[in-house]
């Protein structure tokens, strides 16, 4: 008995140290391990430890595990090494990362190992080793799926040939088509490709045109080519403008009658100078003193477009309207959304409202939702309104400024509940007729702005807890089914790392976690208004937060403090709007709770393009303000330091908020180099600093159109000053570009 013990306690711990043997060959799969040394790390190198080591390699050898490479020195064979499935997202270098679900670190893939992956396929990969950092390396064995989206780039039309080079920096390879399948492509042309084959050895993929878009350089071909690069359309099919147009315009005394009558109540639109689809409107009638009834009056756009018709099945695909720099791209045929559905002054409109009777102490003494049909008075801009507000005097002046007391005291008890006032200057550009940048200005949120605000989130939120909870017969509340706008609160671990960089410039931010980080947020703004860090700060604030998206599933909106939160009030230019007002119409109607699976796959669809419509935004943005400043060349600046990394800093123009980064190898005058846990650049000579929010004078170095990059030189303190001496002795004054009137600390 006892030897049996002792054989199993043998057999124990053999395994024991088969398992740390192989956990060890595993975690460093290009290292090779010595006898001696797999020996001491599995249990000791003893003599009899040898021996019971020796005896594991061989029959992991015979098992095809493991390969001696030198005389007692062994290594996985490449079978047993780490296999993973991901998807490739390559760098302007060619080397490639490929990101693997449930690995917290992307597995890094130099350019030769990549088996002429690209951006986006799906790949099997292979790690070979650790680097020095400890991030994994490998090398890329399969391409189990190609990435099928399309790549927009610039035609160079040789004698035989031609390439594509792309606008993306994640295809850093030109991309070659047929001459003789494609023999019309001009020199210069904008063109939008996708990859059909990339043979190895072969230096280029070859690519198919899927499409030519105009000259590179022009205004209509640069931003159709931000629409195609992001797969967004920029026109209808012939088939939906041709069912918007089938569309029965009439609104009949039938359909008046079934809806409530608004048409005499005092009613009015609030929208940007620039508008064309109004879809919200507000009425105000008094009660008594002290006593009002507000209605938010919605477009009625679900009573034109009918579920699963060529549309909504568009408007499903679309998720939202699109808006670029010089264009809007809608959801919806203009037929619907500047005819139809648009609340134009003077007209019957027809409406999904929203209905509140309101003391002035904000209690909602009476809510209604339904459908009404309204006859708007006036069309107001915001500017038109603030005058109102600003004055006391004009249209309508006693409903303005009644609308304008109730929205500032809704938006004071929000924050008084814990709503964060992320409120971020929004960057536009004056265009001349060309869609050239003129200048740049920021958009102002005045109190007409939030006017309109409030009453839509008071709609938003009134709407989803009226179809999200149902009283039951025996008085208590139960969920139905609804699509939310939900909004997480933020992880301590994104608060810890905001916390950190805030202590950069001296502010300290006390709250970890509930609505006490809500109530320091707000306070910290207060802070900076006005700084050189505001921006910097603010962005930092926004990425700390969690975002937005559309669901099912609610979990509040942390963002505005409000328990249930939906998208009710503007279905011209959002399709979860238009489900919500579906999910409306279906409780009034005393129907079943709606099916949950449906609804769900179509909020995932819709958050997923909300994200692609705000990143084609951004590139327009970005190009006109690469197209801005390259009429600047040359030029020197003042800006603050808004990023940094190991090769360059980002900087920030203070003037204008366009951001360019200036290589570190540029800077002249000393050797920079990036210190990751100060979060600064040192100079190795001069011994400067810079950091988040440091002021530096730049000069603008280069504008690539194409590439949408704007590369500036870091000017050091002593050489720009001499600079800007002679400057200005040249010019007579400073920067030569004022293209807002914004100040420090206004």
């Amino acid at each position: 008995m006892k030897k049996q013990n002792q054989r199993s306690g043998k057999g124990a711990r053999k395994t024991d140290r088969t398992s740390v043997i192989l956990s060890l060959l595993r975690e460093f799969p290009n290292n090779k391990f010595s006898l001696k040394h797999l020996a001491s790390a599995s249990g000791g190198a003893t003599k009899e430890g040898r021996r019971e080591t020796l005896e594991i390699l061989d029959r992991l050898f015979e098992e095809g595990i493991v390969e001696e490479c030198a005389r007692e020195k062994y290594r996985l064979t490449q079978n047993h090494l780490p296999h993973y499935e991901g998807v490739a997202d390559m760098a302007p270098s060619g080397s490639v990362y490929v990101k693997v679900e449930g690995l917290e670190a992307d597995i890094f893939v130099n350019q030769r190992n990549a088996a002429n992956a690209l951006n986006g396929d799906r790949v099997e990969v292979v790690v070979m080793h650790r680097g020095r950092n400890g991030q994994m390396e490998g090398e890329i064995t399969k391409i189990i799926e190609r990435n099928r989206k399309p790549y927009v780039g610039v035609a160079e039309v040789g004698l035989h040939q031609i390439f594509v080079r792309a606008d993306s920096r994640r295809m850093p390879m030109d991309i070659y088509l047929s001459k003789r399948t494609w023999p019309d492509v001009r020199d210069g042309e904008k063109v939008v490709v996708r990859i059909v084959d990339w043979q190895p050895g072969s230096k280029s993929p070859v690519g198919e045109l899927v499409e030519r878009l105009g000259m590179a350089g022009n205004n209509d071909t640069e931003m159709h080519a931000i629409l195609a690069e992001y797969e967004l359309p920029y026109r209808f099919e012939p088939e939906i403008e041709e069912a918007a147009e089938a569309i029965d315009a009439r609104v009949t005394g039938r359909e008046i009658a079934e809806r409530r009558d608004f048409r005499q109540v005092t009613t009015f639109t609030v929208d940007p100078a620039d508008a064309k689809d109004f879809d919200d409107a507000l009425s105000v009638r008094k009660i008594k003193d002290g006593v009002w009834e507000i209605g938010v009056h919605i477009a009625d756009v679900t009573h034109y477009v009918r579920p699963h018709s060529v549309i909504d099945d568009e408007a499903v695909e679309r998720g939202t309207s699109v808006y670029l720099v010089d264009r809007t791209v809608p959801m919806l045929p203009e037929r619907l959304s500047n005819e139809l559905c648009s609340l134009r002054p003077h007209e019957t409109s027809l409406c999904f409202s929203a209905v509140f009777t309101l003391n002035e102490n904000l209690d909602i003494l009476e809510e209604w939702f339904g459908r009404t049909v309204i006859h708007s008075d006036r069309r107001f801009t915001y500017a038109e309104a603030q005058e109102i507000i600003e004055t006391g005097r004009g249209d309508y002046a006693e409903e303005v400024l009644t609308l304008n007391r109730l929205a500032q005291a809704l938006r004071a008890e929000r924050f008084k509940n814990g709503a964060i006032s992320f409120d971020r200057e929004e960057v536009k550009f004056r265009l001349d007729e060309n869609g050239k940048p003129l200048g740049v200005y920021f958009k102002e949120q005045k109190e007409s702005n939030q006017m309109i605000e409030e009453f839509m989130l008071l709609a938003n939120r009134r709407v989803a807890e009226f179809c999200g909870k149902r009283r039951t017969e025996s008085g208590r509340t139960a969920e139905r089914t609804m699509v939310y706008r939900v909004h997480d609160s933020p992880s301590e671990e994104k608060l810890d790392r905001f916390r950190q960089f805030i202590l950069r410039f001296g502010h300290i931010f006390k709250a970890t976690k509930g609505r006490a980080v809500a109530k320091e947020m707000n306070k910290l703004f207060k802070q900076i208004k006005g700084t050189t860090e505001e921006n910097a700060v603010s962005t930092m604030a926004v990425r700390s937060m969690a975002k937005a998206y559309y669901t099912t599933d609610n979990i509040g909106h942390y963002g505005l403090a409000f328990p249930y939160y939906t998208h009710f009030t503007s279905p011209i230019r959002r399709y979860p709007d238009m489900m919500v007002h579906r999910l409306l119409a279906r409780y009034l109607a005393g129907g079943k709770s709606a099916d949950k699976t449906e609804l769900e796959d179509l909020c995932a669809r819709a958050s997923d393009r909300e994200v692609v419509a705000a990143e084609a935004e951004r590139a327009s943005i970005k190009y006109k303000m690469v197209e801005f400043m390259k009429e600047h060349i040359g030029e020197e600046f003042e800006g603050h330091i808004s990023g940094l990394t190991e090769w360059g800093v980002y900087v920030e123009l203070d003037e204008t908020h366009i951001e360019g980064m200036s290589f570190l190898r540029d800077i002249e005058g000393d050797f920079f180099q990036f210190d990751e846990q100060l979060y600064e650049i040192i100079g190795r000579s001069t011994g400067i600093r810079l950091t988040l929010g440091s002021p530096v004078r730049i000069r603008v170095k280069r504008a690539n159109l194409q590439k949408r990059q704007l590369d500036f030189e870091v000017l050091l303190p002593k050489a720009a000053a001499r600079r800007a001496a002679a400057s200005s002795e040249s010019r007579g004054k400073g920067p030569k570009v004022r293209t807002s009137s914004r100040r420090k600390g206004k």
